[in-house]
C-alpha cells in the first residue's frame, strides 16, 4: 500500500468513526439514539420531526410516514424493505419497534440512504458531473448470462451505445470501458474509470437467475460496517468506492424511478417489476473514485423477460431511462429544494 493510500484509507475510517460518535448530535439536532443487537437505532418519531413529516398513519403490520403530495415512506418491523414514494430500498438492517418509541432505523440506514435519498441537494461531498463513464459488463469469451435468443455481453454492449449516443447528445463527455465485443477484467474497467474527474459511473447488466425472477434492481457499494444484500458478511473496513457512499444512493435512486416510472416507462407502456435499490461490493463498485452504480435492466433467464430485453424497443427505453436518470441526478444535488424519490416537490413555487 502507499502512502497516499495509506492516508486516505486513515481519512475515510475516521470520518466514519466520528459519525459513529456524533450521530447523536447529526444535522444539527440531537437523537434518541438505542443500541438493539449491538446496532444503533433512532426512533422515527425524531426523523419526522426533523424532516417535518406530518402525518403517521398504520398500515398493515407497518406503519406510513407522509407529507402529503411529497414524501411517503412505508415500513415495518423486522424488514429491511422500506418504501420511499412507492421505490423500494433494501436497508442494511432490520426496522426495529420499541413499546416506548415506535418504529426505529438504523443510524446507518438513516446516515446513508434516507438523508441523501430525502435531501440529496445536502450532500456534503457532491461535485459537478461533466463526464458519464459506461461499462458493458462482460464481453469477449465473458459472455455473461444466455439463453436461446441472446447473449448478456451483446445487449450490455447496445444499451450502451444507445445511450453514449443519447448523453453526448446533451454535450457530456462519454467513455465506454470497451466499444467492441472484447474482454476486459474488473479492475481494468476501474482503472480506465478512475482516469478522469467529475464523472459517473454506470455498469450496464442484464440478470440470469430462476425462470420466474424478474425485475429490473440497481446496486450501489455496501458501506463499511454492513454486509452485502445477498450476504450476511459484515466487512468493518472502508473500501475506496464508500467515499460517494451518498452520491451512490442518490444516483441509484434516480436510475430505479426512471427504470419503473419515469417519462420514458410511460411513453414506452412499461411496467417493470421492483426489485429494490440494493447493496453489495462487486468488484467494479469497490475501488472507483466516483458516483457509481450497477444496474441489471431485466432477466434473460424469464421466458417473456428475456424477449422483451432482447427487442430494439425495450433497449430504447433503457437507454432513455438511463439519460433521464443521469439529468434527474444532477438535478437533484444541485436543486435548492429537492426530493429525489419519484415525485417533484410540491410548495408555493413551481417544481423544478
Amino acid at each position: 500500500m502507499n502512502t497516499l493510500t495509506h492516508r486516505w484509507l486513515c481519512k475515510l475510517r475516521g470520518m466514519i468513526c466520528l459519525f459513529i460518535l456524533s450521530i447523536s448530535t447529526a444535522f444539527g439536532i440531537k437523537w434518541d439514539v438505542e443500541t438493539i443487537n449491538g446496532i444503533r437505532y433512532v426512533p422515527m418519531r425524531d426523523v419526522r420531526s426533523f424532516y417535518g413529516i406530518t402525518r403517521e398513519n398504520n398500515h398493515g403490520r407497518g406503519k406510513v410516514y407522509e407529507i402529503p403530495g411529497e414524501k411517503k415512506i412505508q415500513m415495518q418491523e423486522n424488514s429491511q424493505d422500506v418504501y420511499m414514494n412507492g421505490l423500494k430500498f433494501v436497508f442494511s438492517y432490520p426496522i426495529r419497534s420499541s413499546s416506548t418509541k415506535g418504529l426505529m432505523v438504523s443510524t446507518m440506514d438513516l446516515h446513508k440512504i434516507l438523508n441523501p435519498v430525502l435531501r440529496p441537494s445536502y450532500i456534503s461531498n457532491k461535485r459537478p458531473v461533466n463526464t458519464i463513464i459506461l461499462d458493458p459488463g462482460h464481453g469477449g469469451h465473458d459472455s455473461g448470462a444466455r439463453n436461446r435468443i441472446s447473449r448478456e455481453a451483446d445487449l450490455n454492449l447496445i444499451v450502451a451505445k444507445k445511450l453514449a449516443k443519447k448523453l453526448k447528445a446533451l454535450n457530456f463527455n462519454v467513455i465506454l470501458t470497451r466499444d467492441t465485443d472484447q474482454f476486459l477484467t474488473l479492475q481494468e474497467r476501474v482503472d480506465i474509470a478512475n482516469q478522469y474527474k467529475s464523472a459517473l459511473f454506470i455498469s450496464i447488466h442484464f440478470n440470469s437467475g430462476g425462470r420466474s425472477a424478474r425485475g429490473v434492481e440497481t446496486f450501489t457499494l455496501a458501506p463499511a460496517g454492513t454486509s452485502s444484500t445477498m450476504s450476511h458478511n459484515v466487512r468493518n473496513d472502508a473500501l475506496q468506492g464508500n467515499a460517494q457512499d451518498s452520491m451512490n444512493i442518490a444516483l441509484a435512486t434516480a436510475v430505479q424511478a426512471e427504470l419503473l416510472r419515469g417519462s420514458a416507462a410511460k411513453k414506452a407502456g412499461y411496467q417493470m417489476i421492483d426489485r429494490g435499490i440494493k447493496r453489495a461490493r462487486y468488484s467494479v463498485l469497490c475501488t472507483i473514485k466516483h458516483p457509481a452504480i450497477l444496474v441489471e435492466g431485466g432477466f434473460m433467464s424469464h421466458p417473456q423477460e428475456a424477449v422483451l430485453v432482447a427487442s430494439d424497443k425495450y433497449q430504447n427505453f433503457m437507454a432513455d431511462a438511463l439519460c433521464l436518470a443521469v439529468q434527474r441526478y444532477r438535478r437533484s444535488l444541485n436543486a435548492k429544494t429537492a426530493n429525489n424519490i419519484g415525485q417533484p416537490r410540491r410548495n408555493t413555487q413551481k417544481s423544478r
